[in-house]
Formats: structure tokens, C-alpha cells, sequence
């Protein structure tokens, strides 16, 4: 069965400094309420459920999907600590004209969620997290799950990320016949959530689409990503006021829920939503759910 997905409204690429572009994907009006929404690691700009999409037109919101350095549309580059993102992430909602928005992130779109929020307080009015990765080194930290990886493996990632993120590209590059496999490998080695969400069409559809529009151009941003993880990320978390929304499932085999809670009680202002019998990627079925809660937060602030 062939799912047709919603395309973008408006696709392009801003320029952010240094000679660097971000691309980016919008979906909805870009004058209503506006989201970034950033994706996991791997993953790029068109990382966004099909009911968010949907949402983003019938409930007059602008959500915004983003391209990392090095994937999609984006600019190869490291940034010195998660910190950096922040920058990039405010050169695009300038050049849009967007003064206040929301900040989505998935997985290790969280971190970079959470600096945006540290660095722009008086723009960030909400911020959701689903399954969130947790600091790995600091006074935060704690251990366990994918960031345990990222520590052992990012002196290496250092000078082999860039080749390897040019090699699956290039297979990407001839698209389908890879892509697909690869879907379908990640939902075999996962638990029941997951697996379960990768089997319905429309979610097949989502990261087969996004595959193709960006890991196909450039995929080095993951590798960009586990080095910046294991690395002190530049701000502290307890120190962030801003609404945080978090949601994370009680079977997450990459990020244990643990790791959620632990981050819920670093903030100072919010709120943990578990997810029953849900794993990594359980949050992506919950996009009504979610911009419900965000919106309600939102309003709150009056």
C-alpha cells in the first residue's frame, strides 16, 4: 500500500553565518502559530508525522522542520557544544519574520531544543521533548543508553563520521531500494512500540520521505551529532525556565525512560507525560496529544 504524504508548503535553505545554510521545510501558514520542530538522530527536515502536518493546516499553526549541519539541505559543520545550535536555529526564525515560537525536538533533537530555549527565553514560549537525550558528561549527566555510545565512539566519529556520512548518502542516492530495507531492519531489531508505528503506513511513508529528501543529499549530521553528545553542552539545564513539555515511553530501548525523568527533575518548570508500552519513537503517534499540551502551555503564559 502506497501512503501519499503531505509535502511541504515552503522549502528552501537560510543562510546562517559563515557561509553556512540550514534547510528547512514548512508546513501550515508561516503568520500562525510557528514550531520548529527538530528531528532524532538520524533523520532531517521532513521528520514530522503526517497528523502533525495535517494539524499545522486545520488548526492554523506554522510548523517548521530543520535540517541539522550535514544533512539535507544544511551545511556540513560541528559545533563547538549543543550551545552553538541555538545561533543557527534563530538566523532561520529571523529571516522568516517569527519573533516567539515553540521548539519540538525528537530524541537527539532534544538537546538542541533545550539550548534554544536557554538562549532565547524571551522568544521560546514552550518547548516539547520526546524521548529526549539526557547530558552525558557534567553535573547533569547521567549513564546509560545510546549516550554511553556516543562516548565511546566520538574520538573515532571525529575523523571517520564525515567519510561514512558520504557513504550512506550515496546510497541513499539511488533511494528506494535501500531506504526501505533500512526501515524495515530498525522495526525487526525493535521492541513492540516501534515496531508496531513503523508497520502503519502513513509512518512508513513519513521517514521513507524524509529519508529521501535528506540523508539522500548529505548524512553526516548523525556522526555530528554523537560527538557533540559526549561533549559538555555548553549551558545547564536547571537553569532553563521556559514550559518544557516531555514525553517519553516506559519501553524506550535507546533512551530508558529513566533518563526522562532524570531530566524532568533538573527542570525547573516541567512536566513528564509517560507513555505506556511505547519505545523510542512512540511520540511521533502522539502529534495531536503533543501541540494540544504545547498550545495549552502556551496560553497559560497569558
Amino acid at each position: 500500500m502506497v501512503f501519499e504524504i503531505d509535502r511541504p508548503k515552503l522549502e528552501g535553505s537560510v543562510a546562517v553565518g559563515d557561509g553556512r545554510r540550514l534547510g528547512f521545510a514548512q508546513f501550515g501558514k508561516l503568520t500562525a502559530r510557528p514550531y520548529f520542530w527538530l528531528h532524532g538522530t538520524p533523520g532531517a527536515r521532513r521528520q514530522i508525522p503526517p497528523e502533525a502536518r495535517q494539524l499545522a493546516v486545520d488548526h492554523e499553526m506554522c510548523i517548521i522542520g530543520l535540517d541539522r549541519p550535514g544533512v539535507g539541505s544544511s551545511t556540513a559543520h560541528r559545533y563547538e557544544n549543543v550551545l552553538q545550535f541555538a545561533d543557527d536555529l534563530l538566523a532561520v526564525a529571523d529571516a522568516l519574520d517569527i519573533e516567539d515560537f515553540g521548539v519540538i525536538g525528537l530524541s537527539g533533537g532534544g538537546p538542541y531544543s533545550l539550548a534554544t530555549a536557554y538562549a532565547a527565553p524571551d522568544r521560546v514560549k514552550v518547548v516539547g521533548i520526546m524521548g529526549g537525550v539526557a547530558p552525558a558528561v557534567g553535573p547533569e549527566a547521567i549513564g546509560g543508553g545510546a549516550v554511553e555510545l556516543a562516548k565511546l565512539t566520538a574520538p573515532i566519529l571525529k575523523v571517520a563520521g564525515a567519510p561514512i556520512g558520504k557513504v550512506v548518502s550515496s546510497l541513499l542516492s539511488v533511494a528506494r531500494p535501500v531506504a526501505e530495507p533500512a526501515i524495515d531492519l530498525y522495526g525487526r531489531l525493535s521492541p513492540q512500540g516501534d515496531r508496531e508505528l513503523l508497520a502503519r503506513p502513513e509512518f512508513r511513508a513519513m521517514f521513507l520521505d524524509d529519508l529521501l529528501h535528506g540523508g539522500s543529499r548529505r548524512m553526516e549530521a548523525p556522526f555530528a551529532d554523537a560527538i557533540v553528545f559526549a561533549k559538555d553542552w555548553g549551558f545547564r539545564v536547571a537553569e532553563i525556565d521556559t514550559p518544557v513539555r516531555w514525553w517519553h515511553g516506559d519501553k524506550d530501548h535507546i533512551i530508558p525512560f529513566r533518563h526522562g525523568e532524570h531530566m524532568v527533575a533538573l527542570l525547573p518548570n516541567a512536566k513528564l507525560f509517560e507513555l505506556p508500552e511505547e519505545s523510542h519513537l512512540g511520540g511521533l503517534g502522539f502529534a495531536h496529544t503533543i501541540l494540544t499540551e504545547l498550545n495549552r502551555a502556551w496560553d497559560e503564559q497569558g
